[in-house]
């Protein structure tokens, strides 16, 4: 892959870190896939930023169908070295959802991010989600012990503005029922935060592979109910995703050069039906925006590559349209600039 990385060393230093935890997540889950299922590792799939002038990213797809539904780890890094008008210098992240097959098997969210500016300190964006079909006790505490000894002291924090992030007030329920989200995070000690980053990358990403081991070999049977939650689930997930999820919004409003790899959380079936019913439940505008991704899924729910990217585009026109409704989607306690830091 031919990419420029950006200049600073804050940012070359962070693209390290997420390409690591990439790494170790990414093996993992072949050793899962080896153990477990048809013994088919993740493939790698890049993209460039302007031709690479601007950075890029990979993302590394799972191949497993026995034990995936869909799944991507995706890393990334985009810069502005050359163009001093602009408020971003470079952003270094990872972003990945892991949706297992077994309706049983929680999904898992992690994006730990870094953001250097030109006129203000550079900060870290650390979230973790755990998102099963189907609730789980163990599960749930097993991931909620993890993420309150990893933070520690910031848990408090980082447990409330997920918590609000992953509201979704128009069916008065949350997507997930385990967050952490810390945005604008940063102290005086920048070697500090960055080890913070990685710990907690590290750990969130250890603690999941650890319950997906459990649950694959412990919960074999599954029931048609069970696949049926799974797909109302998967259908709330995309919901969520495309209608108040602001990371996602951001991503496709900056560019159109990895319209995929932006929507590659989304799961691989959905309820349309579903979806439809809850065009009423949301304000305007996005009552249309509801319709219009209900409109480009095919009747039969399946959402591949051709129906992600057409869906890339009907939510970058619905904003663009109405970019009033940008103040609709989620925030912790602070609503990050994304995409007025990427404008000159």
């Amino acid at each position: 892959m031919n990419m420029i990385m950006a200049n600073s060393q804050e940012a070359q230093d962070a693209y390290k870190l997420v390409r690591a935890l990439q790494k170790r997540f990414v093996n993992q889950l072949n050793e899962l896939s080896k153990e477990l299922g048809e013994n088919k590792p993740y493939e790698e799939v890049t993209w460039l930023r302007d031709g690479g002038l601007h950075g890029g990213g990979s993302r590394f797809e799972a191949r497993d169908a026995q034990l995936f539904n869909t799944a991507s780890v995706n890393v990334s890094q985009v810069h502005y070295d050359e163009i001093p008008d602009k408020n971003l210098k470079s952003a270094t992240a990872i972003s990945t959802i892991i949706h297992p097959k077994n309706p049983n098997v929680p999904s898992i969210h992690i994006h730990i991010s870094l953001t250097e500016l030109r006129d203000a300190p550079s900060y870290w964006r650390i979230m973790a989600d755990l998102n099963p079909s189907i609730f789980n006790e163990e599960d749930r505490k097993t991931f909620d012990d993890a993420l309150r000894t990893l933070a520690d002291k910031r848990y408090d924090e980082g447990a409330s503005q997920g918590d609000k992030y992953f509201n979704i007030p128009a069916l008065e329920r949350t997507r997930g029922v385990s967050h952490f989200y810390l945005e604008n995070y940063k102290t005086i000690d920048k070697a500090s935060d960055a080890a913070f980053a990685q710990q907690f990358g590290e750990g969130v990403i250890d603690t999941y592979t650890s319950i997906v081991k459990n649950a694959l070999q412990t919960r074999t049977t599954i029931t048609q109910e069970e696949k049926q939650k799974q797909l109302e689930y998967h259908t709330l997930y995309l919901f969520q995703v495309l209608t108040l999820d602001r990371g996602t919004t951001s991503g496709l409003l900056i560019h159109n050069q990895n319209d995929v790899g932006i929507m590659g959380s989304l799961p691989s079936h959905i309820n349309k039906a579903l979806l439809l019913s809850w065009k009423e439940k949301v304000p305007k505008p996005q009552d249309e925006l509801v319709q219009n991704i209900a409109d480009t899924v095919a009747e039969n729910g399946v959402v591949d590559v051709a129906t992600k990217e057409r869906l890339a585009q009907v939510v970058r026109e619905h904003y663009k349209k109405h970019p009033q409704a940008l103040s609709m989607q989620a925030s912790g306690n602070t609503t990050p600039s994304t995409v007025a830091n990427h404008k000159e």
